[in-house]
């Protein structure tokens, strides 16, 4: 538990239910594009009032910390600048627009931003504007990466500017044409229009537009877009196909030959095959037409996915033992304490507050299982993936086939959800093996079962956190985070950051690993001297299989700090949002904190047994504040629902956020609101439970992820209005603060702070763990007989 130690015998304690805590980018206009050569056009590129507080010492200004003043996502987009003018707007002989975006949709909306960001600069209606997905191209180095919220921020203007050489190509085609003078014409919905009568649509002036060389253009863009789309809700282009079962994934794809494909696993993490005992008798199963080795496990092909199950339960495999034989949860906090940096500032006659925080794994799986196609035949390989580093996926899938990179063909697609996942291009991998081995195409997929047992996992992390405190002021604000590493042998997306970070003994992980931290932690608050600092351990990253699963360090980093800076309140008789307020650096923060209070009616009378919490989360470009209500009562907690993990239940959430230019604000609430879920999950129920050198649980009810019998009854998000004139990053900013605001709720609701998370880790399994031999349960045959 968090407490407060100082020299004074009689203040050494700070209980969360004391008084005062139960109840109440680019910056220039004028830019350059180019207009390349072809046939059709084608471009390129105040709530103290009332509070009963002491006198208040003035706060002690803390240095700028070095994400305050240039963060991740300064970084990401500065590495894609300088390949921004390869990507490249057209426009058919329909006259409609078409883009091939040099990312990936993961659910998060950004074809449908994309869509709208070119449809307010060509004044076209956003339905002929067709957004797909780029392959891998490896000429645009750094500029093929989908992670860290950096999407819109550096796409948002190199989009804009190629829309606008669009625009300025059809208008001096539509001038020579209508005989006009550009300044006179007018572009309605597709049409030109010139003052005389005169018009010529987008398609017919395209071919007129098209050049038969490269030449430079200049083009100025205004501050803000006029609004026509940009800044409207707009449902995503996406959505009818999604809910009608049209939209098409990887494992939709009709690929001619590619055969299910599924993979027998080891009992033990990261266990490797040595032999098959039965290999015969599997071969002749219904349906099965291949049976191999392959270097994570043994593969089956088959006609149907169900075959490939039969087939893998009946495999009897002999196995070399995994990374982690024999290590439990506890094991591993073990090496995490004997790897913590101490803490150093010396109270000097100061109280200290202070917090140690454990958080457990969690299963990075996304909704739809890891899963890819892959032909692999006569020197070549394609692949059809959802890959957020399709570079580096080519490079990694042309290494471990043997093949030249420039002999692999990686198509990207449209993945349902990521969460940091398809960083990594696992699937592609093994489905290249797979098919290399059996001589065919394959259609690989994951069993859910794999994902939290074998796949990719957050790492498990300790937060210590310790804050001096003298005559009312903070004088120091330290934090030391330790954690398994987390795996960033993805590098930047292509293949030279990639081999650097995975250069032998882990140092090159590390360098990525304390560069991201550095680049994305802050404390955005004024409390003296100020300290963060990262430690990993485990460096040979193999032992586990982490990833940067979604905000990567910031849930756990915020909620330790929040709940300590709830306690520093109570120290100091303060009310939680009122210290924050005082304390706070940023406009920005301050913003987003009073309206979340306003909207969240902080500071009302709660019933016993249910409490408010608040807080705050800086990054991205923006910032965000959550507020919400916890029923800790017996009768909630001990509710009961079939099958189900109950607990505490948050019977209302408040978000507000501010994103800078909110392209798509409806795409910004539907990000809000997951991003809650998340942090909700990861505060009271998600995790994975390691064991005898294996995570028992085997699917997402197991690890306990938010289901509709959790969610709030009330859930409400806004999007304030921003004088930015370019967007910040939306897809992970709501978690960090959601996660800190429910378990500083949960220590206001029960007088206790919690310090393990999530809070039931360490109660009993709500399931009975399945089988590890077979590695995956049988196929479903009752399930209409939960549909009623």
């Amino acid at each position: 538990m968090g407490k407060i130690l100082g020299r004074e015998p009689a203040r050494t304690t700070a209980d969360p239910s004391a008084d005062g805590l139960t109840s109440a980018g680019l910056s220039r206009r004028s830019f350059v594009g180019y207009v390349l050569g072809g046939t059709t056009l084608m471009v390129a590129a105040d709530l103290a009032a009332g509070a009963t507080t002491p006198a208040q010492a003035l706060p002690i200004p803390s240095l700028p910390q070095v994400a305050e003043l240039y963060d991740l996502n300064d970084f990401l987009t500065h590495c894609a600048l300088p390949t921004s003018n390869l990507i490249g707007i057209s426009i058919d002989e329909q006259g409609d627009a078409h883009f091939a975006v040099p990312r990936m949709e993961v659910g998060q909306g950004i074809t449908t931003a994309m869509a709208m960001i070119i449809a307010e600069e060509l004044d076209l209606p956003i339905e002929r504007v067709h957004v797909t997905l780029a392959p891998a191209r490896p000429e645009l180095l750094f500029n093929q990466l989908t992670g860290g919220s950096n999407t819109m921020i550096s796409m948002y203007t190199p989009v804009r500017v190629a829309a606008a050489v669009t625009r300025k190509a059809l208008l001096d085609a539509a001038a020579i044409s209508l005989g006009a003078l550009v300044d006179s014409l007018v572009v309605k919905a597709g049409v030109v229009l010139a003052p005389g009568g005169g018009e010529a649509t987008f398609g017919e002036l395209s071919s007129q537009a098209a050049t038969g060389e490269t030449r430079k253009v200049e083009v100025s863009l205004a501050d803000k877009p006029k609004g026509r789309v940009v800044g409207t809700r707009q449902r995503r282009v996406d959505a009818l196909d999604a809910v009608t079962g049209r939209k098409k994934f990887a494992m939709d794809l009709d690929v001619a030959d590619a055969l299910p494909t599924m993979v027998c696993r080891a009992p033990d993490l990261n266990g490797r095959p040595k032999s098959i005992r039965n290999r015969a008798e599997v071969a002749a199963m219904p349906g099965v037409t291949h049976v191999a080795i392959v270097p994570t496990g043994v593969a089956v092909r088959a006609a149907t996915f169900g075959q490939c199950i039969e087939a893998v339960r009946a495999l009897d495999v002999e196995w070399f033992g995994g990374t982690v034989a024999g290590k439990s949860s506890d094991d591993i906090l073990s090496e995490l304490r004997g790897a913590e940096l101490p803490l150093v500032v010396p109270p000097l006659g100061a109280a200290t507050v202070e917090g140690d925080f454990v958080f457990h794994f969690r299963s990075g799986s996304a909704l739809e299982p890891n899963c890819a196609i892959a032909d692999v035949r006569d020197g070549e390989a394609t692949i059809w993936g959802g890959l957020k580093s399709p570079i580096d996926a080519q490079s990694k899938v042309a290494k471990a086939i043997g093949l030249p990179q420039e002999k692999v063909t990686v198509n990207v697609i449209t993945g349902g959800g990521s969460f940091g996942r398809k960083l990594f291009s696992d699937g592609a991998i093994e489905a290249a093996h797979c098919s290399k081995a059996f001589g065919a195409p394959v259609k690989l997929m994951w069993h859910r079962a794999d994902e939290p047992r074998q796949g990719r996992v957050h790492p498990m992390s300790t937060s210590r956190v310790r804050a001096t405190v003298l005559l009312g002021s903070i004088l120091s604000f330290e934090q030391r985070h330790t954690c398994v590493s987390t795996d960033f042998t993805h590098g930047l997306g292509e293949r030279l950051t990639a081999e650097v970070a995975a250069l032998p003994g882990g140092l090159g992980n590390l360098t990525f690993s304390e560069s991201i931290f550095t680049l994305t932690q802050e404390i955005p608050y004024n409390f003296g001297v100020v300290t963060q600092l990262l430690n990993e351990t485990n460096n040979d990253v193999g032992r586990f299989n982490t990833s940067s699963v979604r905000n990567i360090y910031s849930p756990e980093v915020r909620c330790a700090n929040e709940l300590v800076i709830d306690q520093l309140a109570a120290y100091l008789d303060e009310d939680p949002v009122a210290f924050r307020l005082r304390h706070a650096k940023a406009d920005v923060v301050k913003r987003v904190l009073q309206r979340a209070a306003e909207l969240g009616e902080w500071g009302k009378k709660m019933p016993a047994g249910t409490a408010q919490g608040i807080a705050i989360h800086k990054e991205y470009k923006g910032a965000s504040a959550v507020i919400v209500e916890i029923d800790c009562r017996p009768e909630t907690v001990n509710r009961k629902v079939r099958e189900a993990v109950t607990g505490p239940r948050v019977t209302k959430a408040t978000v507000v956020v501010d994103v800078g230019l909110a392209v798509n604000p409806l795409g910004v609430e539907a990000q809000m609101m997951g991003g809650f879920m998340d942090g909700m999950a990861q505060a009271l129920t998600y995790s994975n439970h390691l064991e005898d050198g294996h995570f028992v649980e085997a699917s997402w009810d197991n690890s306990a992820y938010t289901r509709q019998w959790n969610v709030p009854f009330e859930f409400r998000c806004e999007v304030l209005d921003s004088d930015a004139t370019l967007p910040g990053g939306a897809g992970e900013a709501g978690v960090a603060a959601s996660m800190a605001a429910v378990a500083c709720a949960y220590a206001r609701a029960t007088g206790t702070m919690p310090k393990e998370f999530p809070i039931n880790f360490r109660d009993p399994l709500h399931f009975t763990p399945k089988t590890l031999a077979p590695p995956v349960p049988p196929a479903p045959t009752d399930g209409l007989d939960f549909a009623r």
